[in-house]
C-alpha cells in the first residue's frame, strides 16, 4: 500500500512537471501584444496580378505582394508605389477576407500610393497616423506587414537614424527618410511602422541587403511625407508638383575652374524648358558642349546659386528648396550668368506636368 502510494505520488509529480506555467510579461512584452492586437487587423495584404504569356502563348500570371495601412474608414488604403505595380489589385483583410482593389492615386516621386476597397466600415480597423518630425534616434519602432504570405508578423527594433534621403525607383531624392533595424522583408513594403503608441511614424519601404533578406538596416518614408500627399492623391489621383521647367547639373569645382566661372558650386542649367516659367523669366539654359577631362558638358547656361536666398550646392539642394514651394508661388533666384555677371531672377513656378523625368524641377 505504501510503494502503491510512492507510485501515484511520483506519477503526480511527473505530469505536474510537464504542465506549463505562465510566464511573468514584462512591461514591455505586454505593450508589444497590446499594439499587436490593436493594429494588425488595420494592415491588409496587397497583390497586384499581371497576366503575361509565355512563348507558347500559355496565361502565366505573374503576382507582386505588399502590404498596406487601412487609414480611412470609406476603404482608402497607404501602401507604397512600387507594390501596386500595374496589375489587378486584391486585398486581403487580416481576417482572410478578400476584396478587389482598384488605385486611387499615387506618387512615384515619394513611392507612395493609395488603393480604396469598397468593404463594410464596422468591418475595417483604421490605423492613425502619428508624427514623424521629431523622432529621436533609440525610440522603439515596429513593422508589421505580410512578409512572404505568412500572414500578419510585428517585428520590432528601434528608430536607427533619421534625416536620411534615397532615390525612388524613378530616380527622385526623397527626403527624411527613417531607417531602422526593425525587420522589413520584402512583403513588409508598404506596410506601417508604428511607434509605441500604435500610430505610423512612417511607411515601409526598403532594405538595404546584398541578399535581398533583412541584415537590421530597413528604411521607411516618414508619415508627414504621406500626410501632404494623401489627400491630393484621393481628391486628383496625383500630386501636384511645383515646377521650374530647367533641367538641373551640379556644378562640381573641377568644372567651375575649367569654366572660370566665380563660383564654384552650384546648379547648372543644362535646358530650360520652352515656354516654361525658367524660360519666360529669362533664365538660360547650356547652347554647346565642352570636354573637361573625360566628361562632356553643356556649358553656357546659367548657374543657379541660391533659391528665396537659401544657399545652394548642387542641382539635388536646388531641388530640395523648389519642392518645398507649391504651383503658383513667386521665388527669387540667385543666378550667375555665363559671362561671371550675376543678379536675382523672379520666377513663378508652375504645376510640374505629369511624365516630366525625375530631377527635373
Amino acid at each position: 500500500m505504501h510503494c502503491t502510494r510512492l507510485l501515484i505520488f511520483g506519477f503526480l509529480v511527473f505530469f505536474l512537471a510537464r504542465i506549463p506555467t505562465a510566464v511573468a510579461l514584462t512591461e514591455e512584452e505586454k505593450n508589444n501584444i497590446d499594439l499587436y492586437q490593436r493594429v494588425s487587423p488595420g494592415v491588409v495584404n496587397i497583390t497586384s496580378t499581371v497576366i503575361e504569356h509565355d512563348f507558347f502563348l500559355n496565361v502565366v500570371p505573374r503576382k507582386g505582394t505588399g502590404s498596406g495601412s487601412i487609414i480611412d474608414p470609406r476603404g482608402y488604403i497607404l501602401t507604397n508605389n512600387h507594390v501596386i505595380g500595374d496589375g489587378k489589385l486584391e486585398v486581403t483583410l487580416s481576417d482572410g477576407e478578400k476584396y478587389k482593389a482598384r488605385l486611387i492615386g499615387s506618387d512615384p516621386d515619394t513611392d507612395l500610393a493609395v488603393v480604396k476597397i469598397d468593404s463594410p466600415e464596422h468591418s475595417l480597423t483604421v490605423i492613425q497616423m502619428g508624427d514623424s518630425a521629431h523622432l529621436k534616434v533609440g525610440q522603439q519602432a515596429m513593422a508589421i506587414g505580410n512578409p512572404f504570405g505568412l500572414g500578419q508578423t510585428l517585428t520590432t527594433g528601434i528608430v536607427s537614424s533619421v534625416g536620411r534621403t534615397m532615390r525612388a525607383e524613378n530616380g527622385t531624392l526623397v527626403e527624411d527618410i527613417i531607417q531602422t533595424d526593425a525587420s522589413i522583408n520584402p512583403g513588409n513594403s508598404g506596410g506601417p511602422l508604428i511607434d509605441s503608441s500604435g500610430k505610423i511614424i512612417g511607411i515601409a519601404t526598403a532594405i538595404f541587403s546584398p541578399t535581398g533578406a533583412s541584415i537590421g538596416i530597413g528604411f521607411a518614408i516618414p508619415v508627414n511625407t504621406a500626410k501632404k500627399i494623401v489627400n491630393e492623391l484621393i481628391e486628383k489621383g496625383y500630386y501636384s508638383y511645383p515646377f521650374l521647367g530647367a533641367t538641373l547639373m551640379n556644378l562640381f569645382p573641377y568644372i567651375a575652374e575649367a569654366l572660370r566661372l566665380p563660383v564654384k558650386a552650384g546648379a547648372m542649367v543644362i535646358e530650360a524648358t520652352p515656354g516654361g516659367p525658367a524660360d519666360k523669366a529669362g533664365i538660360k539654359g547650356g547652347n554647346r558642349k565642352a570636354q573637361i577631362g573625360n566628361n562632356i558638358v553643356i556649358v553656357g547656361g546659367d548657374v543657379i546659386v541660391s533659391v528665396n536666398d537659401e544657399q545652394v550646392q548642387d542641382a539635388d539642394s536646388a531641388i530640395r528648396e523648389i519642392r518645398k514651394l507649391h504651383p503658383g508661388d513667386k521665388i527669387g533666384l540667385g543666378v550667375v550668368h555665363w559671362d561671371g555677371s550675376s543678379g536675382s531672377v523672379s520666377v513663378t513656378l508652375g504645376e510640374k506636368p505629369r511624365g516630366v523625368r525625375a530631377g527635373q524641377p
